[in-house]
């Protein structure tokens, strides 16, 4: 985006809207699994993938939300052990995801290290593969609650939210009637029967206002959208869950979603 407002220092960036054609080639593809599948938030029909990732076409950009990296080495110094290999894998699927959409801007949405000192626990291929994916592109981090100060050695930029024409990108979700907020923190997951069966699957929830990212990390819960957290955000059970399938995305009321 070639015309921006001046944001201000370490709070809120505004981004001024530039729209572009979205590329006919990703329109729906059937390589890596991916078909389009929109939310509509605020009239702005954003692109739900298959791996938690949000893309919006006319901006270029891709929030993900809650990666978490270096999660498995933060537990470990509290002895609980597990293979240290989340922040690849994570690295990993966002790396699949931007070859696919090769979006302009990338944002992550906060918790995007487990904690404060995940930065520097980052090892040097991981460092390197992170570097190469910010190569020709804007990358944002947006402050959470476990990495709320500003990231250093990383690349990247680093603000407390961002707004971008109607759309306000944020850690956590506000509990007013907040339009056009696309957030994550909560880890949305919904549970439903199906064939006398129970599942639990990540997801997407969402009503025509505002929109909460899955969890992106390898090595991340998460949390039922039947809990009274997002009641609060939604003020009832009135949005839908966009529950994420192995190939493909599936909306459900959250009123025939269940509790656990």
């Amino acid at each position: 985006m070639d015309t921006r407002a001046q944001p201000s220092p370490e709070s809120s960036r505004t981004y001024a809207r530039q729209s572009d054609a979205f590329p006919a080639t990703a329109r729906r593809q059937a390589r890596a699994g991916r078909s389009e599948y929109a939310i509509v938030i605020e009239g702005i029909g954003l692109v739900a993938d298959l791996s938690g990732a949000l893309y919006w076409p006319e901006e270029g950009v891709l929030a993900v939300a809650d990666l978490h990296l270096e999660k498995g080495s933060a537990l470990a110094v509290h002895g609980e052990l597990l293979p240290p290999y989340d922040t690849a894998s994570t690295l990993e699927r966002l790396a699949w995801v931007i070859a696919f959409y090769n979006p302009k801007i990338v944002i992550a949405l906060g918790d995007s290290f487990h904690d404060g000192g995940g930065a520097a626990r980052l090892g040097e291929a991981d460092r390197a593969a992170l570097g190469s994916l910010q190569q020709g592109r804007e990358w944002i981090w947006v402050a959470g609650n476990h990495d709320p100060i500003p990231l250093r050695g990383v690349g990247g930029e680093f603000v407390r939210s961002l707004a971008c024409g109607k759309l306000h990108f944020r850690h956590e979700p506000r509990a007013d009637r907040y339009r056009g907020e696309i957030a994550g923190h909560l880890h949305p997951s919904a549970r439903v029967n199906q064939r006398g069966r129970t599942l639990r699957r990540r997801c997407f929830v969402a009503n025509h206002q505002r929109a909460v990212l899955p969890a992106f990390g390898a090595y991340t819960g998460g949390l039922n959208i039947r809990h009274p957290a997002f009641c609060k955000v939604f003020r009832g059970l009135a949005f839908t869950a966009h529950l994420i399938g192995d190939q493909d995305i599936y909306a459900l009321p959250a009123t025939r979603c269940l509790a656990d």
